[in-house]
């Protein structure tokens, strides 16, 4: 199979694949007029690519398990790498939820700050309070009383 019609197949650019051949990740042969020549075992492990590489791995990772497919230790490599990946995932959902909390908690700070100074600026009299405000000692005098 051509390399366009590879693409078309695997729902991916020809770029794309070229790229997974120059990082090695995939090897076809040649015609005579230098064109490339998928075979269907190619276009099985391009597929694979493209399914890891949409799951978040790296042309770089993704070269060692080639490797191991290459010399017959696919089995053991690629449980193992699997399972590192899913940590490295999981690692980065903790990020996420934890970052994701502060900006809610902020928010929810924002939204309160907002209400009290709307609440101020509609002439209740109350002045808002602000728990984030940098002074928190006694109210200074007014210019007026200065004088």
């Amino acid at each position: 199979m051509q390399i366009r019609e590879a693409a078309q197949h695997l729902g991916v650019s020809t770029r794309a694949l070229r790229h997974y051949e120059a990082s090695g990740l995939l090897r076809p042969t040649r015609f005579e007029n230098g064109y490339r020549n998928l075979s269907e075992a190619d276009v099985r492990r391009a597929e694979w690519v493209r399914d890891l590489i949409a799951a978040g791995f790296s042309t770089r990772e993704l070269r060692a398990l080639v490797t191991a497919l290459d010399e017959g230790q696919a089995e053991p490599t690629c449980v193992g790498v699997l399972r590192d990946k899913l940590d490295q995932i999981d690692r980065l959902v903790e990020v996420l939820e934890r970052r994701r909390r502060a900006v809610a908690e902020r928010l929810v700070t924002q939204e309160s700050i907002a209400r009290q100074s709307a609440l101020f600026a509609a002439g209740t009299g109350e002045k808002p309070h602000h728990e984030d405000s940098q002074h928190s000692g006694p109210a200074l005098p007014s210019a007026r009383s200065l004088r």
